[in-house]
């Protein structure tokens, strides 16, 4: 090695090498973490579940947001080309979703599809009015269809005569079982679960946080709720699909199981950290659950034949 060379490497070693990386990139702050959001939608719903009384928006993981009220659920997926509506609670709910969507940064006509549980007032009750603040399409079952564009419930209803209408909405698209919704980066997959109504669906997707990608579940209502009159033990092919409805949410992958009333799948619980939000066998223990109730239900009607 030359002496050049060498009194240069000394030369070298003895000053200071700064490499300009300019500033540190920021990293988003998610929208209403669970821990933080979760706790603070407890305290402001007291323990109501009223249908219309407000509550602050929730991130139950990833790109999926709780968006509703204390009593009534609707969940927003939040995607790269636009954003998916679960349910839009009831006519004076759909404001509310609104609002918790703009409280979460944000645009309503960004939200881009309307998708539904069971077509009844308190769950599609606020959907027109949310098709005209979003200019949303919306995707229904072929028989939620029909009421939607009456807004009264169907006669193979089991409340049939019992819920007040809701106003009526457009339907853009009829979804079938096993069909699956694809916006940008999101795709759900729709199950047919006719039981607690005639067009209810069930849905499941993929969210993740980083690395982390469970399957969330949002699964109908499901339960054996019908007027005076109705029997579900006088209707067998319905009794039959009611059951299979209970069995194919029981067997769909579920890491987090969502409900169309929050306190059916202990959501405030696990708001308030109380309980996890993920549990894989969730959607076990709900379908248990509902079949304990349907067999109540079938066992009280046998009693008053």
């Amino acid at each position: 090695m030359s002496v050049k060379l060498t009194l240069a490497a000394l030369l070298l070693a003895g000053q200071q090498i700064v490499v300009p990386f300019g500033k540190p990139p920021q990293v988003e702050r998610p929208k209403a973490p669970l821990n933080e959001a979760g706790p603070a939608w407890v305290r402001s719903c007291q323990g109501s579940d009223d249908w219309d009384r407000p509550a602050p928006p929730v991130r139950i993981h990833g790109n999926s947001y709780m968006v509703g009220t204390c009593g009534i659920t609707a969940i927003l997926i939040a995607g790269s080309d636009g954003h998916v509506l679960i349910d839009g609670g009831t006519e004076r709910g759909g404001d509310l979703i609104a609002a918790n969507i703009r409280a979460l940064g944000f645009r309503l006509t960004d939200v881009r599809i309307i998708l539904h549980s069971h077509e009844h007032h308190d769950h599609v009750g606020g959907v027109a009015r949310l098709q005209q603040l979003t200019g949303a399409q919306l995707y229904a079952s072929e028989a939620a269809a029909k009421v939607f564009a009456t807004g009264t419930a169907g006669a193979d209803d089991p409340q049939a005569g019992i819920n007040p209408p809701f106003p009526a909405a457009r339907v853009d698209r009829v979804i079938r079982d096993g069909q699956q919704v694809r916006l940008g980066n999101i795709m759900l997959t729709a199950m047919t679960t006719p039981g607690h109504t005639a067009g209810a669906l069930s849905w499941r997707w993929i969210s993740c946080d980083g690395a982390v990608c469970p399957m969330l579940v949002y699964a109908d209502s499901l339960s054996p709720v019908s007027s005076d009159k109705y029997r579900f033990s006088d209707h067998p092919a319905f009794l039959a699909a009611y059951r299979a409805s209970i069995a194919k949410v029981a067997a769909s992958p579920c890491d987090i199981v969502l409900t169309p009333h929050p306190s059916a799948s202990a959501m405030a619980e696990r708001f308030a950290l109380k309980q996890p939000m993920r549990n894989e066998k969730g959607c076990q223990a709900y379908a248990a659950s509902l079949t304990k109730r349907l067999d109540d239900r079938l066992a009280k009607e046998a009693g008053k034949k």
